[in-house]
């Protein structure tokens, strides 16, 4: 069955394959955010799924790993505007437990092997009284 005209190839959703140096600029990298998964909240559970674009989420770091192509990188997490932040680079979904009731933010960003900051995003929502 052929594919209709307006679907998108892999390249389109997950761009250069990895086993290929660019040997042009790279596009900037983007970060998706989904909408919160709305069932987990009510258990006081926050599920928030992502994804990059032009950018492969690895656990690799350090000033040697900017030179890779393309491009790599991990997200930084940091919830209600705390001081601190964690680091993650498994491409899952964040899923937190434990938040108080009531409202919260989570700021997302999307960085290089170095740590230095791409794009971010940040998702609100409410933690129900149980």
């Amino acid at each position: 069955m052929p594919a209709s005209l307006d679907a998108k190839t892999a390249h389109d959703i997950l761009g250069a394959p990895g086993v290929v140096p660019l040997t042009t600029a790279q596009p900037e990298p983007k970060l998706i955010v989904d909408p919160l998964v709305p069932g987990p909240l009510s258990f006081g559970r926050v599920v928030i799924e992502y994804r990059a674009e032009n950018l492969r989420i690895v656990p690799v770091f350090g000033p040697k790993a900017l030179e890779v192509s393309p491009r790599i990188g991990h997200i930084h997490v940091t919830v209600d505007d705390l001081p601190w932040h964690w680091a993650d680079a498994s491409g899952e979904p964040l899923i937190m437990n434990g938040l108080p009731p009531g409202r919260h933010k989570v700021l997302i960003e999307l960085v290089n092997a170095n740590h230095v900051p791409f794009t971010g995003q940040t998702v609100e929502f409410v933690i129900p009284v149980q």
